[in-house]
């Protein structure tokens, strides 16, 4: 018999073998230990890197290394993403408009193209006047005393050169987004003594309802729909309106007209100007079942820049409500310590907004959107109208300068630290488990609609940081530059790119 000729038994035991080795081969092209191993790499750093694609990397087999690690793991989920983004305001299409044609889409792109540029996807749009609401003078959309069945209702302006409706339209040709829009004051003539207390007349509930239901209306017929409806803008601060009475607002008189009139629009309760204050007051409202079923998401300030305890336990009490961190900014009447200069120029202060993202995203936030998205190289310009508590000067800190004097475009660490969110955690994204902890290091994970996972890595440090992820079984090794922000992203799903 021929060497090679194998008896019965043994070819049986061959195919046996066979069949093994390509089940192994199988279950291992379909494991994300595979598919988990090359990793894109975009670097924005204080040294000069933005947006810089690195070399891919390779997960590697796990080892029993001492470097710090964080582990991330997917089969635990927290919140669905809904965006990251800034503000539409008067003030920043003024701008805009100080550029040549071609200036001007190239901006827009690097804010809203979600390929090449920002890709922001959450906004905030405003009803009618407030600070930076710049085109003219502080005005609602029904200025006609008395007139509660809104015969007088305009949003001309918002149809001008320099208008809200103007600024959304140019915005949504690069890319798209959901709105959201809060209100500072109704008109003057419905408040108890404007001069002062400025509380809203309660029988002019209905006029404001009614107020609401034309801004709707009137936006959607002229191409702008707004998915959030926000009642009132840091009420207490602006509208001197106690939470009491939006809860009865809401419940008798906007929910249910909104909902006679099948509008689409959903609710948000109203903007607490800190994150303390909203776990204070928005149980008023919450805890009324009847307030309640009208509410889709509770936004919230982050003025104090802490506090990010206060936010989980709103979360930990109403789970089923999103959170939306909706506003924050350097400003010297927001509290900006007088000795940095404003605008803000330096790539490092990027840094402490990319902390505060991750804290609010890590306290169950689902959008967070910066206040004034363009300013001058002034930090204006500002609408005066000290009555509706905005001063001059009211000096403020962007997302994007353009000096409208030598047509420099600058862009801010704030804009580098927000993109890397808002371009690569698209809309629909999981926030997942990420655990672990390194001293100025700090890492949050993503599982994006596509099927592909995102680390946001974070080292605040003045020196380089070395750094180990951990993800199914194996491990990623990286050097974070110092003061940086660090995507990471890899497959994690078969069929994903």
């Amino acid at each position: 018999m021929p060497a090679f000729a194998l008896t019965q038994n043994t070819r049986t035991t061959v195919r046996w073998y066979v069949v093994v080795a390509l089940l192994a081969i199988l279950v291992s092209a379909r494991s994300p230990l595979v598919l988990a191993q090359t990793v894109r790499v975009y670097v924005s750093s204080d040294s000069g890197d933005r947006f810089a694609s690195k070399a891919p990397l390779q997960f590697q087999r796990k080892t029993d290394g001492q470097s710090p690690a964080f582990q991330i793991d997917a089969t635990v989920r927290y919140q669905t993403i809904v965006g990251f983004g800034a503000s539409f305001l008067e003030a920043g299409l003024i701008c805009i408009n100080s550029l040549d044609p071609t200036a001007q889409e190239e901006v827009l792109q690097a804010l809203f193209d979600p390929e090449k540029g920002a890709g922001f996807s959450a906004m905030k749009t405003v009803i009618a006047g407030t600070d930076f609401m710049s085109a003219g003078p502080w005005y609602s959309y029904d200025d006609t005393p008395g007139d509660v069945e809104m015969k007088r209702f305009s949003i001309q302006r918002d149809l001008e050169p320099n208008g809200l409706i103007t600024y959304i339209k140019r915005a949504r040709k690069h890319g798209q987004f959901v709105l959201q829009a809060p209100m500072d004051y109704p008109p003057d003539w419905m408040l108890i003594d404007v001069e002062k207390k400025q509380d809203v007349d309660p029988k002019y509930f209905d006029a404001l309802a009614r107020y609401y239901l034309l801004y709707l209306k009137e936006y959607q017929k002229n191409g702008v729909f707004i998915d959030y409806l926000s009642l009132f803008n840091e009420p207490g601060i602006y509208t001197k309106i106690p939470y009491t009475k939006i809860r009865d607002l809401i419940k008798n008189h906007v929910g249910p007209l909104l909902e006679r009139e099948g509008i689409k629009t959903r609710i948000q309760l109203s903007e607490a100007e800190t994150r303390e204050r909203a776990n204070r007051n928005y149980p008023t409202i919450l805890d009324d079942p009847q307030a309640r079923r009208y509410v889709a998401a509770l936004p919230y300030h982050g003025y104090d820049l802490k506090n990010f305890d206060r936010i989980k336990n709103l979360h930990e009490r109403y789970p089923d409500l999103p959170l939306w961190m909706t506003e924050i900014c350097h400003a010297y009447q927001a509290g900006t310590r007088r000795t940095m200069t404003l605008p803000n120029t330096d790539f490092n202060d990027g840094d402490l907004w990319g902390n505060q993202i991750v804290s609010d995203l890590e306290s169950y936030a689902s959008a967070w959107i910066y206040w004034n998205m363009i300013l001058d190289e002034k930090g204006g310009p500002w609408l005066v109208s000290p009555i509706h508590g905005n001063p001059d000067p009211n000096i403020q800190h962007p997302v994007v300068i353009i000096n409208r004097q030598t047509k420099q475009v600058t862009y801010t660490g704030l804009y580098y630290y927000l993109a890397h969110f808002a371009r690569f955690v698209r809309p629909g994204s999981m926030r997942i488990k990420s655990t672990g902890s390194q001293t100025a290091v700090r890492c949050i994970a993503f599982e994006r609609p596509d099927g592909n996972v995102v680390a946001q890595l974070i080292n605040s440090g003045r020196e380089s940081a070395s750094t180990r992820l951990v993800y199914a079984g194996r491990q990623l090794d990286l050097t974070l530059p110092a003061i940086s922000i660090t995507t990471c992203i890899w497959r994690a799903k078969e069929g994903s790119e």
